[in-house]
């Protein structure tokens, strides 16, 4: 549940936190992104790109990116951190691209954000034949208590597991892929509040309801923390991804509707969970790749879930 205020679009509140956004968001695995984009370079559109944690790390695999979001105030850190991305103010319901253009289509942390009946034949579009859509979302993992509790004060928007249904829906893409992969990411008395403040039913809040909120954060944070030490805190990266399906192509309309076509119906197997090792994306990249990983120490790179089930306290 949110706790917006009567009338606010939870969209258009992020620019306004960008700074928050981009010191309290965690960036995404190195191999999620691999998974979702592939290994070779391609050409890749990002929607909703945000302050550029996931471009970064797309670029860092020798994808080009260019990058889209409707707020500016976002893109403007996504240029001073990469400024040699190309970047544009634009939503995914009118892409500034033309038919055909691009390999791959992915968008990381932003896709329930759409107007699917507009994005999606957008998305098909742009896409060459045979190109793909990937989406992901960084999602707690509130299998472990402290995580669940912390969950229960920033809000649940993007934990559902049903945010790409959407996709294989529309008609317009086929069966929809999907991995898992863990990370975690390091937080202290100021990043929570930070992480806190991003979340759009925090960010909407009146200043008092907002002050309000960031205390209980604060003091659960006092309550479980570890000061200066602070906490890992574990997520899951829920990857999907799904190829296009080739429609006639005709001139661009003026208002997208959505296919008619209906789904073949494909057993999708079950999820893989990638959890070896776990991975720290504290900041806007990991900073532990898979060889590091392999050569530290297990007591310094715990992935016993049991442990993780324990409260800090």
């Amino acid at each position: 549940m949110t706790d917006l205020q009567p009338g606010a679009d939870p969209r258009s509140c992020f620019g306004s936190v960008a700074d928050a956004y981009d010191r309290g968001r965690p960036s995404y695995p190195t191999q999620a992104a691999a998974w979702l984009v592939g290994e070779q370079p391609a050409t890749v559109l990002e929607l909703g790109a945000g302050t550029g944690k996931l471009t970064e790390v797309l670029v860092g695999l020798g994808h080009e990116v260019h990058a889209t979001d409707p707020d500016a105030a976002m893109l403007e850190r996504l240029r001073a951190r990469l400024p040699l991305v190309r970047a544009s103010v634009a939503g995914a319901e009118e892409i500034p691209l033309g038919d055909g253009s691009v390999d791959v289509v992915v968008a990381g942390q932003a896709f329930h954000w759409f107007d699917m009946e507009r994005a999606l034949p957008e998305i098909n579009r742009v896409l060459r034949p045979g190109g793909h859509l990937a989406l992901v979302w960084n999602q707690r993992d509130e299998r472990v208590p402290w995580v669940r509790r912390l969950g229960a004060l920033l809000g649940d928007q993007d934990q559902r597991t049903d945010l790409a249904d959407p996709v294989e829906a529309s008609g317009l893409f086929g069966w929809v892929e999907e991995e898992t992969f863990k990370h975690r990411q390091v937080i202290d008395r100021e990043s929570v509040l930070d992480l806190a403040l991003s979340r759009s039913n925090i960010a909407t809040l009146d200043e008092h309801r907002r002050e309000a909120k960031l205390a209980e954060v604060r003091a659960f944070y006092d309550d479980y923390g570890r000061g200066m030490d602070g906490m890992q805190l574990p997520y899951l990266a829920r990857c999907y991804r799904a190829r296009m399906v080739e429609q006639e192509r005709a001139p661009r309309p003026t208002s997208a509707t959505t296919g008619t076509g209906t789904p073949e119906a494909v057993a999708e197997p079950a999820p893989e969970v990638h959890d070896s090792p776990m991975l720290v994306t504290t900041g806007s990249i990991p900073r532990i790749d898979v060889e590091v990983a392999k050569a530290t120490p297990s007591s310094v790179l715990d992935d016993d879930t049991a442990m993780l089930l324990i409260d800090f306290r």
